[in-house]
């Protein structure tokens, strides 16, 4: 069967540049490993995630808040199991969803694991042993990522762990000692620490969430401090032991001093891979760096004339929205138009409770850049509509040129923060000044007047409630 767009991969990326490639009249077909569709983020990242992350904030206040609304209800008892259902249909939900939609736009579905003939042709191996051949004037490579893993990690997925095993857990841990505490495992360590488990991380920076604005991880660790987690950083894992019922981790410290801890789980959070494997790439004349495939910056075009890739195979941050922007751009590359990405404004976020986000740039990338710069904070605690509703933690931290006032970065951390976040990219996507921001009115009260106050903060400090 010929086509005008094949892509390999139906997660975010995949699937929406699938579904541009045909609202663009081109004849589009999707292979997918799987028997459903939607990638890592659907199946076993960000969408079941959130999904436990929201039942475990519901247990969390009907457990420690309710009182303080006046709500009294018996002492709350957890149901994993039906926690772990919920989660599961509402990425059925999703499956479903997307099933829609490549029958809507008129996708080809071919289950199976793809791989190159050549540069035109793909093979697509069933699961029932069979196998077909499909060619594409334009292939599109969106295979996503894996957990990584390390040899002296033995990971087993019964007590040492990653996060897709984390997503179905059948008891709540009672001491989860998690290895990293970057994105995903603050937001899986908190899960399970607001649903009563005694959580340990153990991380190799030196503060949570490293990848990000210092004052967001510093902030964040005071947060889930609260819910009795331990921390470990400065820490280098030099070794992981399932000792059956329990599982004991080594590491040593800044001091190099051995260190042990030891829970009945270990979740590995050490980042995530570029994932090819099967691909057999070499037939179509590509390869791989540090297991990334090289593309033109401009086209996302492979060394391969018709063969592009997008998303976690390629460099750049691992964001399903990253990957669905660039799914869009080569749909429209394709075509023959001139889409653009301003990869500088790809907000990050970490769904936990409370939530960050951030977009632009760090004041530690501005310092190093020597860039001159002027801070403007404002906390959530001032916020009539955080005291409202009793989430008073966090702040909007909004970094500006300090000559011409131009909006450089903004990093949240409070509730909705992943919400708000869409403001600051707007603004930023305008090259709008702090002091425009703050002359824009604010619905009152709402969360999103810490960002008006913290741009008030930024010109001048004339913060109006702080």
């Amino acid at each position: 069967m010929q086509y005008d767009v094949i892509v390999i991969g139906s997660g975010p990326g995949g699937y929406v540049a699938a579904i541009r490639a045909a609202q663009l009249g081109n004849k589009t077909a999707i292979i997918e490993k799987y028997s459903v569709l939607g990638g890592t983020c659907l199946n076993v990242g960000c969408i079941p995630s959130k999904a436990l992350l929201d039942s475990s904030e519901h247990f969390h206040n009907a457990a420690h808040t309710f009182a303080d609304h006046g709500i009294e209800i018996s002492a709350p008892k957890i149901n994993i199991e039906q926690m772990i259902n919920r989660k599961s249909g509402v990425v059925k939900k999703m499956n479903d969803g997307i099933n829609f939609l490549m029958k809507k736009n008129k996708i080809t579905v071919y289950n199976g694991l793809g791989s190159f003939v050549d540069k035109s042709t793909v093979n697509v191996a069933k699961a029932d042993g069979t196998s077909e051949q499909i060619t594409g004037k334009n292939i599109i490579i969106a295979t996503g990522s894996k957990p990584t893993v390390l040899p002296f990690i033995p990971v087993d997925k019964t007590r040492i762990i990653t996060s897709t095993e984390a997503l179905n857990l059948k008891e709540v841990p009672k001491h989860l000692v998690v290895i990293g505490a970057g994105v995903i495992g603050a937001e899986l360590g908190s899960v399970y620490a607001r649903l009563g488990a005694k959580v340990s991380f153990v991380e190799f920076a030196d503060s949570m969430i490293p990848t990000m604005d210092k004052t967001m991880g510093k902030e964040l660790q005071k947060a889930v401090k609260k819910l009795g987690a331990d921390y470990y950083f400065s820490h280098k894992v030099t070794g992981v032991v399932n000792n059956g019922d329990d599982v004991t981790v080594t590491a040593r410290n800044s001091k190099d001093e051995e260190v042990q801890i030891t829970g009945d789980y270990v979740l590995v959070c050490i980042g995530r891979r570029p994932y090819t494997d099967g691909l057999n790439l070499e037939a179509a004349g590509l390869t791989t760096e540090r297991g990334k495939i090289e593309v033109d910056e401009h086209t996302l075009q492979t060394k391969v004339p018709g063969i592009y890739a997008i998303g976690d195979v390629i460099r750049g941050a691992m964001l399903a929205h990253k990957a669905e922007e660039e799914g869009v751009f080569v749909a429209e590359t394709i075509a023959g138009q001139k889409p653009h990405i301003n990869y500088n404004l790809i907000p990050g976020v970490v769904y936990t409770w409370p939530e960050v986000a951030s977009v632009g740039k760090t004041e530690e990338e501005l310092k190093t850049a020597g860039k001159a710069y002027k801070v403007g904070s404002f906390p959530f605690k001032a916020l009539g509509r955080a005291t409202a509703s009793g989430d008073t933690d966090g702040l909007v931290k909004v970094l500006a040129d300090k000559t011409t006032d131009e909006i450089l970065g903004v990093h949240i951390i409070g509730a909705r923060a992943a919400d708000m976040i869409a403001e600051a990219v707007v603004a930023m996507e305008y090259r709008a000044s702090a002091e425009d921001v703050a002359r824009m009115s604010h619905s009152h009260p709402t969360y999103t007047e810490a960002m008006k106050e913290a741009c008030l903060a930024a010109t001048e400090n004339r913060a109006i409630h702080s």
